[in-house]
């Protein structure tokens, strides 16, 4: 089944189904649904947006409710099956907006068209018996008895993540994150000028927006009006928790940047309105493009851009090296719920030992009086605490330099003032960032 079939199904149901397939094979969401989102009138897309990252972010959920429902289970039915249920599950039980027969009935016709009648037959005894009787169609471990089980199956993660979080955490923290995790994240840009000026140019416009009270660059905004506010402002569509980086940074003025892993480029453009010379680097030409549009959109002749490996940079010193690493990206799971089911733990590893070639890289730009600022978007200590502490085991050269006091704001400060940002206690993305100064000899 793909997007060109002609099919009695709804356009956004059927980009949803093409979506979680792609993803299924690798595809990360946001790119698999920027790739459909062309061909969808404007209503269809925000629908199909809503519905493919609500099935992502309740995956786990959606499945304990579809095994209670499948007689034999759903390990036997085909996985574009599987996902047909879960989407007609999540528009039964999240959705008030969609008709309950429409979901069913797009469901059953999906069905009929990928695996037969008889699989629409079960898909339309399924969905029926959860619109009926959702209360009572299927139970949950509680949280007070099974706290694992409660966080997998109706707090919608997987097992071996829960069960790292809950060996560090009270139970209450990590079903607070869980909850966070799978609620519709906000839609926050930062401001590359003056904040106060940028609010009164969008309320001229009629466009509200909300400061953000951690992250002084911040503002939160309605999704329907972000397009508008890009054409409006200087502004770039960036979470807090990534702003709140630049700020940790705390530059003197004038200080040239090499920002190395610099894609999707939002902490490279604020630094660049800033003042600051930056050469931006990233290996992956296509993840650059948000980058240049924003060069070209806020007309930011400060900023450098080109394709290159990290581990190996281009450039022999530097007084500021930002590098913002390749994680596991537990602190944003909001954001990209996808990750969440595509993330293994043996990756933990991997990834651990690309940071320490990249930092190690990092280290030989940085002159003497110089910083490098490492940062991540992850909760676990292994790329975070742990990597510093063995980074600085490595290179006696470099110590940990917390920033000025008023460089960002006291809550956001974890032990050795470091940058620690918790989803569940913050209310943005989860970051993590620590300031290190080369020593002069």
């Amino acid at each position: 089944m793909t997007l060109r079939d002609k099919a009695k199904i709804a356009p956004a149901r059927l980009a949803v189904l093409q979506v979680l397939r792609d993803v299924r094979r690798g595809a990360f969401a946001d790119r698999a649904f920027e790739r459909l989102a062309p061909s969808l009138a404007a209503a269809d897309r925000r629908l199909a947006q809503e519905l493919a990252y609500g099935v992502l972010r309740l995956r786990g959920r959606l499945d304990h409710i579809i095994e209670g429902l499948v007689e034999g289970g759903s390990g036997r039915l085909d996985a574009d099956v599987v996902d047909i249920l879960r989407l007609g599950a999540y528009q039964l039980l999240e959705l008030d907006r969609v008709p309950a027969y429409a979901a069913v009935a797009d469901a059953v016709e999906a069905a009929k068209r990928i695996a037969g009648k008889g699989a629409a037959s079960l898909t339309n005894a399924v969905l029926r018996r959860l619109g009926r009787d959702s209360s009572s169609a299927v139970s949950f471990p509680r949280l007070e008895d099974d706290p694992v089980a409660h966080l997998t199956t109706w707090g919608s993660h997987p097992r071996w993540l829960i069960e790292r979080w809950l060996a560090r955490w009270p139970v209450g923290d990590v079903e607070q994150l869980v909850q966070y995790n799978n609620a519709r994240p906000a839609v926050y840009v930062s401001v590359t000028r003056s904040r106060e000026r940028t609010l009164e140019q969008l309320a001229t416009a009629g466009i509200e927006a909300e400061p953000v009270r951690l992250v002084p660059a911040s503002l939160r905004v309605e999704a329907s009006a972000l397009q508008r506010m890009l054409e409006l402002a200087a502004v770039v569509v960036q979470d807090p928790g990534a702003a709140a980086v630049v700020d940790y940074m705390a530059l003197d003025p004038g200080t040239p940047v090499i920002d190395l892993c610099a894609a999707p480029g939002g902490k490279a453009a604020a630094l660049a309105a800033r003042g600051h010379e930056v050469w931006a680097f990233d290996n992956v030409r296509a993840r650059l493009a948000r980058l240049l549009e924003n060069r070209a959109r806020l007309g930011l002749s400060r900023l450098h851009v080109a394709v290159a490996d990290s581990t190996r940079p281009p450039l022999l010193r530097a007084q500021a090296v930002l590098l913002d690493v390749p994680c596991s990206g537990t602190g944003t799971l909001a954001r990209r719920p996808d990750s969440r089911w595509r993330l293994r733990a043996r990756d933990l590893e991997m990834l651990v030992r690309l940071q320490r070639r990249l930092l190690d890289a990092a280290a030989e730009l940085v002159t003497p009086g110089g910083q490098l600022l490492y940062a991540t978007c992850t909760l676990e200590p292994e790329e975070n605490e742990e990597q510093v502490e063995a980074f600085l085991g490595r290179k006696p050269q470099f110590e940990l330099d917390p920033p000025p006091a008023a460089s960002v704001s006291r809550e956001l400060l974890g032990e050795g003032r470091v940058l620690r940002i918790l989803p569940h206690r913050h209310g943005m993305d989860g970051v993590y960032a620590a300031r290190f100064r080369r020593r002069i000899a």
